[in-house]
């Protein structure tokens, strides 16, 4: 089954990967946040080796998106992101795992989890069944 893990930051500053951005990181001892940094890359090595992982994609700044809406089926272009939060979909990745727990066990182990929001979604089969 596949799952998007959907990673969620502020957008003060746009730079991947975003939870070394965060000002909560920087305020961390300097052998935490090596730590955090080499859980990232083992987590990426292991899920890549595994075959879990199918994509892996940072967003531009937010401030690049555009919304489209069709009022009286006319399209209705905005620039901008107008979300009522502070944060914003930075990146998702795309999992193919054994397990719901499994997937949930994958975006708890992004360092970004500490930080900020990590959302576990499963995806639809083409075929439209439901899980």
């Amino acid at each position: 089954m596949k799952y998007l893990i959907l990673i969620y930051s502020n957008s003060q500053n746009w730079q991947h990967p975003m939870f070394m951005q965060r000002p909560e990181f920087h305020a961390l001892p300097g052998e935490e946040r090596e730590r955090l940094v080499r859980q990232f890359n083992d987590l990426q090595q292991e899920i890549t080796e595994s075959g879990e992982l199918v994509a892996g994609v940072p967003l531009a700044d937010p401030m690049n998106t555009m919304t489209v809406r069709t009022p009286d089926g006319v399209p209705l272009t905005t620039d901008g992101p107008y979300l009522e939060s502070k944060e914003q979909l930075a990146g998702y990745f795309v999992v193919d795992c054994e397990s719901p727990q499994r997937a949930t066990e994958i975006a708890a182990r992004f360092p970004d989890a500490r930080f900020s929001p990590i959302e576990v979604r499963p995806i639809m089969d083409l075929s439209g069944q439901e899980m």
